[in-house]
């Protein structure tokens, strides 16, 4: 009885199915958005933690809409005095590329960065160091075609470029010692970064810009750095005071608040999301219920109107949510190539908040619509109203 009570509130032909697939295609649409959000900020979180960052503050040289401090030798050395501030590590960019004539030499092109302690990528082969020594390097283990796994523990002849005009260069050759590669898909920086100690950062910067390292490091200084703190709870503080002094400051930790690029608006379109499902699922509540009490035979229950609201509302949720997780698992692998990092499967599943929000808006949204619906309709047009009351 109670499975034909059912099947009997369910009318393939009745106004508020039809809703069905709008209401489906909506919850699908902010369920993958909600689901790659959460594997993003998942993803975030655990290379935060992983790199130590709860107690590190990110400076930068450029900050969009205000003038912030450089990064050079003299404003790094201010940042140091910052009290609870344990060390402060310059990033200098630059270039290597294949220093060695030889046929069977590898061929390779690859942007450098300093290794700093925000540096934590996923090792394939050999030991990642606290702090890298000059004349040391940190490869990815694949790059253009190059396995550099083979040269771990072994020299790299490279070249970099020295400059000798304002638009002109020419190679100069070096070799580094290759102490350990990395998963170059799980790598913040780009696949195609190597790793070297400050020092030799800077001074390869140097070369390319045609100037000395200690006039480089004064004057054009890094692009960023990164601030170790003593102690958790004081990294609000040195960022406050860092940002006063005209830095630009945020610490590492706010990456688990503001997500990155189209990862900031998919969390945005989520939540935008969830009142546009419910706005809708109201509306067409309201609209088709009013209809329905206009074309109902009299012996018809004005309970039923309800009843399939509610039911198409529960299909609605369940099979966009479970539409949506998967299209969030496909585009698992897109996502990763975005951040750089690995993205964890149980990441995708939402919070128990959210994941209920999606679940139950357009269950709400219809009921709370037929429910206004029927009432407006009664009020406004008496011809219904006397058929309920006969």
């Amino acid at each position: 009885m109670r499975r034909r009570a059912w099947l009997s509130r369910w009318r393939p032909n009745s106004p508020v199915h039809r809703a069905l697939g709008l209401l489906v295609t909506l919850t699908v649409l902010v369920s993958a958005l909600t689901c790659v959000t959460s594997a993003a900020r998942s993803a975030i979180e655990r290379d935060v933690l992983r790199s130590g960052g709860l107690t590190q503050v990110h400076l930068s040289s450029i900050e969009t809409g205000r003038s912030v401090r450089g990064l050079d030798t003299e404003n790094l050395n201010r940042a140091r005095e910052v009290e609870h501030v344990a060390e402060v590590v310059p990033d200098y960019v630059s270039s290597v590329y294949t220093g060695d004539s030889d046929p069977g030499a590898p061929t390779f092109d690859l942007t450098t960065h300093s290794w700093r302690p925000s540096t934590r990528p996923s090792v394939v082969r050999g030991e990642l160091p606290r702090s890298l020594r000059p004349g040391q390097i940190v490869l990815p283990a694949h790059s253009g075609g190059v396995d550099f796994n083979r040269y771990v523990g072994k020299t790299l002849p490279a070249a970099y470029t020295r400059a000798t005009g304002e638009h002109s260069g020419t190679p100069a050759h070096t070799t580094f010692e290759v102490v350990a590669t990395y998963d170059p898909e799980r790598q913040s920086d780009g696949p195609d970064t190597a790793y070297l100690a400050p020092e030799t950062a800077a001074t390869l910067a140097a070369a390319k810009a045609g100037t000395t390292p200690e006039r480089y490091r004064s004057t054009t200084g890094a692009r960023s750095a990164v601030v170790s703190v003593t102690e958790r709870r004081y990294v609000s503080t040195v960022a406050r005071e860092l940002r006063r002094l005209g830095f630009s400051a945020t610490p590492a930790t706010d990456r688990m608040r503001d997500l990155p690029g189209v990862f900031g608006a998919a969390e945005r379109g989520h939540r935008i999301g969830v009142l546009v499902v419910l706005a809708v699922a109201v509306l067409t509540g309201s609209l088709h219920t009013r209809s329905g009490l206009l074309d109902r035979p009299v012996s018809a229950p004005r309970r039923g109107s309800l009843g399939e609201a509610m039911l198409t509302g529960l299909l609605a949720g369940v099979i966009g949510s479970a539409l949506g997780l998967g299209g969030a698992l496909l585009l698992r692998g897109p996502s990763e190539g975005l951040l750089g990092l690995e993205v964890p499967l149980s990441g995708l599943v939402p919070g128990p908040l959210w994941a209920t929000a999606v679940v139950l808006t357009p269950l709400v949204g219809l009921t709370v619509g037929s429910l206004l619906g029927g009432r407006l309709a009664l009020r406004r047009d008496p011809h219904v109203s006397a058929r309920e009351q006969s």
